[in-house]
C-alpha cells in the first residue's frame, strides 16, 4: 500500500539524515531563525503558524531536507522563517480526462478512444519527493497506457469488453504509479469512434445476421405446423363425416366474417341417394 511506501521512504530518509544531517552551519541558521522568532514575538507568530485543511497535507523542508518522516496536518503546523519551506498536497480524488487517442487495433482498424481516470494521492511525501509533477506524470502515463492496451485488442473486443479492458488499464496504472504514492480508483472508457464506412459495414452485417435468424425461426415454425397438420389429417382420415363437418364449419366461419355468396360442391353420394329415393317413390292415385 502507499503507506508502506511512505514508511520505507521515511526509513531511508531517516538513515540519510542521520548520515548527512544539516551540519554545523545548518544548526546555526536554525538557531538564528528560532532566535528571530523569539525576538519578534508575538508578531512573528503569524508568519510561523500555518493552517492545513482536512483534505490537505504539508510536506516541510528544512534547509532542503524533509523535516519529518510523514507529512504534517491537518490543523496548525509550525514553520520557522527563512529555513523552512512547505508544500501543500491535495488528497482529494482527481478526475483526469484522457483526450481522444487515435489507435490502430489488432485487426488493423483505426479508431478514436477517450476515457477518464479517477485517482488520489495517498502518500504526500512520495508524491513530492519521487516525481516532479505527479499530476502531469499520471496524465501522460494514462494516455500511453490506453494506447498500448487497446492496440493489442481487436475492434470487437473493444466494443464488447470495455469493463475488462478498463480494469486492466487500472491495474497497470496502479502498479506504475505505486512509487509516486498514487492510488488509481477507477478507469472508464467513455467513447469509441469508428469510421463511417466501418459503421455501415457493421450495420449491414448485423442486418444480415438478423434476417438469417428470422428465416431460421420461420422455417422452424413451418416445420412444427406441418407436424401438427399431419396429426390432424390422420385423425380426420379415420372418419369421413368429421371431414365433412370440418368443411361446413370452415364455410360457416367465412360466411360470418363477410357477407358473400359461397358456392361449394356437394358430394356425389348425397346426390345419388336423393335420385334413388325419388325413383323408388310411387305415384299416388
Amino acid at each position: 500500500s502507499p503507506y508502506l511506501i511512505e514508511s520505507q521512504f521515511s526509513k531511508n530518509l531517516s538513515l540519510r539524515n542521520k548520515r548527512e544531517g544539516i551540519g554545523v552551519c545548518g544548526w546555526i541558521l536554525v538557531s538564528l531563525s528560532f532566535l528571530l522568532v523569539l525576538i519578534t514575538f508575538p508578531f512573528s507568530i503569524w508568519m510561523c503558524i500555518k493552517i492545513v485543511k482536512e483534505y490537505e497535507r504539508a510536506v516541510v523542508f528544512r534547509l532542503g531536507l524533509i523535516l519529518s518522516k510523514r507529512a504534517k496536518g491537518p490543523g496548525l503546523i509550525l514553520i520557522l522563517p527563512c529555513t523552512d519551506v512547505f508544500i501543500k498536497v491535495d488528497l482529494r480524488t482527481v478526475t483526469c480526462n484522457i483526450p481522444p487517442q487515435e489507435i490502430l487495433t489488432k485487426d488493423s482498424v483505426t479508431t478514436q478512444v477517450d476515457g477518464v481516470v479517477y485517482y488520489k494521492i495517498q502518500s504526500a511525501v512520495c508524491a513530492v519527493a519521487n516525481v516532479a509533477n505527479v499530476h502531469l506524470a499520471t496524465y501522460l502515463l494514462a494516455q500511453t497506457t490506453l494506447r498500448n492496451v487497446l492496440g493489442t485488442q481487436s475492434l470487437s473486443q473493444i466494443l464488447s469488453s470495455r469493463e475488462d479492458i478498463a480494469h486492466n488499464i487500472q491495474v497497470i496504472l496502479d502498479n506504475a504509479t505505486y512509487q509516486w504514492g498514487i492510488k488509481v480508483a477507477r478507469v472508464e472508457i467513455k467513447d469509441v469512434r469508428i469510421p463511417v464506412q466501418m459503421q455501415r459495414s457493421m450495420a449491414a452485417e448485423a442486418e444480415a445476421t438478423r434476417e438469417g435468424r428470422a428465416k431460421v425461426v420461420a422455417a422452424e415454425g413451418e416445420m412444427n405446423a406441418s407436424r401438427v397438420l399431419k396429426q390432424a389429417s390422420l385423425v380426420l382420415s379415420e372418419s369421413p363425416a368429421a371431414l365433412q363437418l370440418r368443411y361446413l364449419q370452415t364455410l360457416a366461419t367465412l360466411a360470418t366474417e363477410k357477407s358473400s355468396t359461397i358456392v361449394f360442391p356437394l358430394p356425389m353420394n348425397i346426390l345419388q341417394g336423393l335420385h334413388m329415393s325419388t325413383g323408388n317413390k310411387k305415384p299416388s292415385h
